[in-house]
């Protein structure tokens, strides 16, 4: 099975666009592309998310848009495998989002969630939000960066992979609308 685990941060609250995505792409039981890219929203930036995840209005200037992104790199990437992220219908929800504001049709992807996989594997912890699950299982995190966040995720999926969770029974499918 092939996994492409992402994490996306937002430029504000509307959720409706990206200024950064992270990629791990997981086979064989191994991680082997990582991707970073800051995208630029063609939107405002607030403070909040900011001061939340670091990207700013001048760190996009002169980046791809979403829909240069996603032809060139998100869509050829995607197509053979299922999505994984932790809190999942959130990077999900912005995905849908950015696909409709740009006008591109998709119908639908497989995805899992790293989240409800944990509650299940890891039902002791003491919550299961990405940065108390890699602290409990000693997984470097730099929290809100999409890199940092989408790799950490890889390496929780996989830690779920080698203690026999059948990822499988995780898989949905996500409509987009």
């Amino acid at each position: 099975m092939r996994y492409i685990v992402f994490d996306v941060e937002t430029p504000n609250y509307k959720n409706d666009s990206i200024c950064a995505i992270g990629i791990a792409v997981v086979e064989n039981g191994e991680i082997v592309e990582e991707q970073y890219h800051l995208v630029d929203p063609e939107d405002y930036f607030s403070g909040f998310n900011i001061k939340l995840h670091g990207v700013s209005p001048v760190m996009v200037e002169g980046a791809m848009t979403f829909p240069e992104l996603w032809f060139l790199v998100l869509e050829p990437m995607i197509k053979d495998g299922v999505l994984v992220a932790h809190n999942a219908p959130f990077d999900m929800g912005v995905l849908s989002k950015s696909l409709k504001r740009y006008g591109i049709h998709r119908e639908c992807d497989s995805y899992a969630c790293t989240v409800r996989i944990g509650r299940m594997c890891i039902p002791e912890a003491p919550n299961h939000k990405l940065n108390t699950l890699c602290e409990l299982l000693g997984i470097d995190l730099l929290h809100h960066n999409a890199g940092s966040d989408s790799l950490a995720c890889a390496e929780l999926l996989l830690y779920y992979i080698s203690k026999g969770v059948d990822i499988d029974r995780f898989v949905r499918k996500y409509e987009y609308k």
